[in-house]
């Protein structure tokens, strides 16, 4: 994998999983918990997601083939998939969803005001790490760019370590997601997250491209 690679293959994941957003989200969902339980879910989820997105990005392609689905016929569709999250988050349609993640998370495991530290509810695994962390976004990229690597192993581990180094900032911003909300404010995240936005229809529409490529409907597309 060349530098260039994986310049776009960080870009890509880290505004697909967009940590900054996540890190307003995640302050709400452990508001109230000790400073120690709150990293401890941070962490928890962040391992989740990791063992989800490797699965995806290791076994990604075989598990297609067993479904008898194409790689090109995936890429065209997964970046479809990414383009309308690109478009959910320039229209601020993925905060409204991932509110309503937080609503029904909260919804599932009422926490009562005087209830023990220990009884609190567990966001770790729901909603943090699936579907917020490791959504269908970030599972459908991990293919994707999984797929690109062809059994080169060398190339595997690159997206591995490409992919850990997103998760241990996405870790990292829950740690100072206080900070980075209160820093940022509601029209800061707006911006940064549009922004993000940007630049994932740019990169949903180079895997369509190289979908139809590989299908042999239009030339390779310009890098």
């Amino acid at each position: 994998m060349t530098t260039e690679q994986l310049v776009t293959t960080f870009v890509t994941l880290f505004v697909v999983i967009d940590p900054i957003g996540l890190a307003p989200v995640f302050v709400s969902l452990t508001r109230g918990m000790a400073p120690e339980r709150r990293d401890a879910v941070g962490l928890r989820a962040t391992l989740v997601a990791f063992g989800l997105l490797a699965v995806f990005g290791v076994a990604g392609k075989p598990i297609l083939s067993a479904i008898g689905i194409g790689l090109p016929a995936f890429r065209i569709s997964g970046g479809l998939l990414l383009f309308l999250i690109a478009v959910d988050m320039l229209f601020e349609k993925r905060s409204e969803r991932r509110e309503k993640h937080v609503a029904e998370a909260t919804a599932d495991n009422p926490r009562p005001p005087a209830a023990p530290e220990d009884d609190a509810p567990d966001p770790s695994v729901f909603p943090l790490a699936t579907p917020l962390i490791a959504g269908p976004g970030a599972l459908a990229t991990m293919i994707l760019l999984g797929g690109r690597e062809q059994g080169d192993l060398l190339g595997t581990a690159a997206l591995l370590g490409v992919m850990i180094a997103v998760l241990v900032l996405t870790y990292a911003f829950f740690r100072a997601g206080g900070l980075i909300a209160r820093a940022l404010g509601h029209n800061g995240v707006v911006v940064v997250t549009r922004l993000f936005g940007i630049l994932l229809a740019a990169l949903a529409v180079q895997f369509v491209l190289e979908g139809l490529h590989t299908l042999g409907v239009m030339p390779a597309p310009p890098s």
